[in-house]
Formats: structure tokens, C-alpha cells, sequence
């Protein structure tokens, strides 16, 4: 078998051409200082990144628990009670009405031949209004009085024949019971005529209200009727109202007066009227008379002040304002209406103490409207809550979102 050096004589081994060189073993790369430093710095920086992110999570997460639970507590806002300032009266709302107001009817048919006044028009008392005819009553009238005279002269007849039986009954001329019929006669004759003359006066009555007259002094203030004009009276009519007539020389109002102020509501007390169309004037009235008892609805009681009215100036219908005097109060505090919370068992507020709620029973002095007057259950340091919710109760947590004011006693403090 042939070598592969013997057919290749040619290739010659590189170790015979070239020394070998001598095999110097590996070494291992060593780290230097800086690179420990820097591989430490770098471990570092990540375990801080790493511990910040967790601590920042673990933040986040206290603060939104935190807020949740603020955000659970409801918020409120208070205003502190003030003094009060409200004048030593009330002004409270009214119309006024004529003393006297009546429409006015006719008590006969027929038709309206005419009418002597119109609305605006001051009519006297038993000044003719309205004139009406009627036919068919004057025909009753004149049927009603030949009737009378027909009854009369059977009357006067029967007299006669009664009269002569009981003198021919003195000479027994003729009979005891011919006498009597006699006499019966003419008792019934007289029945007869006392009923024709009682139809003669009731159809000279219906006669007479063909002229409609005025019963009180006043003015007409509506006419609801023409010349030629059907009227019906009667129960199986409805009334036609002719004229209406209010007497204004002395006027009434009518003032729904708060069960607060009841109490000083006294017959013959002095009251004041002030209206729009007078501005920087004002009427002087008395107090009528009132009610004596509280509406159940309105929880008022129904007052009538009579105002003198000489120059007409006041009229029916307008809108004023009545002032009446009330004792005043300088210790009471004023809270808004809006605070108010009414419950089965009586007026309450909302006061926030010590971050709770207290349900205060309250009395109100006097109603301003927007603000009342608090007689008792207030003291100028109670924090109450405006515009409470129904669900309020007494105890539950709340916090404070916004102060309207501060107390009146911090306030005099920082004026000093």
C-alpha cells in the first residue's frame, strides 16, 4: 500500500519547513475595581427604582383609599345664625274689597225699557237704575183689582141680607136658620175680598219692582244688561245680574296672619296699607275683627282691617301690603328659610358638632320670608346646615365644604 507521502512528493510537512513555537496557556479576564463599582452602582439604581415604584404604588393606593373615604362623608355647607334685624312690624300681603258688594237682580219678568247709569257712574241710595215693562203683570194687576171689586160688591149685598134676617129674626119673621145662612154668607164674602185685595198688593208689589233702585250709596262697577233686553226671574230661571254696586267709601282687606303672630293680632288694633300705586304713601286702618281660629291648611288666622276711603282712592281688588306692629325681640337670631327641615315631630335644623350631625328643635319668632326669626334652639356659635336633605339624621358624619359667614361673637372679636 502506497503512502500519501509517496504520491504527493511534492507536499512537505510544514514542521519540517518551520520551527514550532511554543503554546503559552489561556488566562481568564479579571474585573477591575471601577467595573465593581460601576456593576454595584448600576444594581443600585435599579433596586431604588424598583423600591420607589413599589413605595409610590403602595402611596397611591393609601391616597386613594383615603380620599374614598373622604369622599364617602357628605359635605355640607353651614352659616352661622346672626342677630336679628327686622323691624318691630310685619308686612304681610292683602286685597282689598268693597265694605258693600252686591249684584243687582230683578224679581220681574219682562223687558228692560231702560237704564239711567253705567260703570263709574256714584249712585245715592233709592236713585232709580233701570226700568223694565211688564205687560203681562199689569194685565194680572187690573184682572186682580175688578175681582176685588166684584168680591166688594157681593160683600156689601151679604152685609144687607145678614142685617135684615136679624131684624126680621126679632119679630120670628123668619127662621133661626135662615138668619145663619145669612150670616154665613157674608162672612164668606169678607173671606172673598181679603183674599182678592192680598192678590191686588202682591201684584202692585210685582208691579212696583219693574223699577230697579239702589240700595246703598256706591258705584256701578259692571252693567250686564241693554234696552230691549228679556229678563227672567223666577226659581226656574237663573238669575240675570242687571248692575253690580260696591260702596267704597270705607274699604276691607282681608290678611291671612301667621299662627306665630296671632297673638298680638287685638281687635281695634291700629294697622298700615301701603300699595304700589301710592309709593312713600300710606293708609291708616283699624283692625274689624278676626276669625279667632287658625286655619288647619294654612296655619293662619283670617284678620279684617277696615280702611277709611272719603276720597275713593282705594279701590276693590287691589294688591297691598298691611303692616302691623309686633313687640320686639333683640335677643333672637336670624337663620334663612332654607334651613328649615320640617319632621312629624316638630321644626328641626341641622347643627354640625364635632364633625356630627344634631337635629336642634327650633321656635320661630317671627317669618321674614328668605329669613326667619329663631325665638329659641340657637346660639350664634351653631354651625347650621343650608338646604339639609330629608335623609339628615341625627349623628351622621359630615364635613364642612363651605362657611357663608363667621359667627357673630368671632366677628365682634376681630372688630375689637
Amino acid at each position: 500500500m502506497t503512502s500519501t507521502a509517496e504520491k504527493n512528493p511534492t507536499e512537505t510537512h510544514p514542521s519540517a519547513e518551520y520551527p514550532s513555537e511554543p503554546v503559552i496557556p489561556s488566562e481568564e479576564p479579571r474585573l477591575t475595581r471601577g467595573s465593581w463599582i460601576g456593576m454595584l452602582v448600576v444594581v443600585a439604581i435599579v433596586a431604588g427604582v424598583v423600591i420607589f415604584g413599589v413605595m409610590a404604588r403602595r402611596g397611591s393606593e393609601h391616597s386613594l383609599a383615603t380620599e374614598n373615604a373622604a369622599s364617602a362623608i357628605p359635605s355640607v355647607n353651614v352659616v352661622y345664625p346672626t342677630p336679628s334685624r327686622l323691624s318691630p312690624e310685619i308686612a304681610l300681603p292683602g286685597n282689598t274689597q268693597a265694605y258693600m258688594d252686591t249684584p243687582i237682580y230683578s224679581r220681574t219678568n219682562g223687558y228692560l225699557k231702560s237704564w239711567y247709569f253705567d260703570i263709574g257712574a256714584h249712585v245715592r241710595k233709592g236713585q232709580l237704575m233701570a226700568q223694565i215693562e211688564t205687560p203681562e203683570v199689569d194685565q194680572q194687576l187690573q184682572v186682580a183689582q175688578a175681582d176685588l171689586k166684584s168680591a166688594q160688591a157681593n160683600l156689601d149685598l151679604a152685609n144687607t141680607t145678614s142685617s135684615r134676617y136679624q131684624n126680621l129674626l126679632k119679630t120670628n119673621s123668619v127662621s133661626k136658620q135662615e138668619t145663619d145662612v145669612a150670616m154665613s154668607d157674608a162672612a164668606a164674602k169678607k173671606a172673598a175680598v181679603d183674599s182678592s185685595m192680598a192678590n191686588v198688593r202682591r201684584l202692585e208689589q210685582m208691579q212696583s219692582f219693574e223699577k230697579v233702585y239702589a240700595p246703598f250709596d256706591g258705584i256701578v262697577t259692571a252693567r250686564n244688561t241693554d234696552v230691549g233686553r228679556l229678563i227672567s226671574a223666577g226659581q226656574n230661571t237663573t238669575p240675570q245680574e242687571l248692575f253690580h254696586l260696591a260702596a267704597i267709601g270705607k274699604i276691607r282687606v282681608y290678611v291671612a296672619v301667621p299662627e306665630s303672630y296671632s297673638a298680638v293680632i287685638k281687635d281695634g288694633g291700629k294697622a298700615t296699607l301701603t300699595l304700589d300705586e301710592y309709593p312713600g304713601r300710606s293708609f291708616e286702618g283699624s283692625i274689624a275683627r278676626n276669625s279667632n281660629a287658625i286655619d288647619q291648611a294654612s296655619r293662619t288666622l283670617n284678620v279684617e282691617v277696615d280702611v277709611d276711603n272719603p276720597k275713593s282712592e282705594l279701590l276693590p281688588g287691589a294688591y297691598v301690603f298691611v303692616h302691623f306692629k309686633v313687640p320686639e325681640h333683640a335677643a333672637n337670631l336670624m337663620v334663612p328659610s332654607n334651613t328649615l327641615l320640617f319632621r312629624s315631630e316638630g321644626l328641626r335644623v341641622g347643627v354640625v358638632r364635632d364633625g356630627r350631625v344634631q337635629l336642634m328643635p327650633v321656635k320661630i319668632g317671627r317669618d321674614a320670608g328668605a329669613t326667619v326669626e329663631i325665638a329659641s334652639g340657637l346660639t350664634p356659635n351653631d354651625a347650621v346646615i343650608l338646604d339639609p336633605s330629608d335623609s339628615l339624621a341625627s349623628g351622621q358624619e359630615v364635613q364642612i365644604a363651605n362657611r357663608v359667614n363667621q359667627p357673630a361673637t368671632a366677628t365682634k372679636a376681630g372688630a375689637k
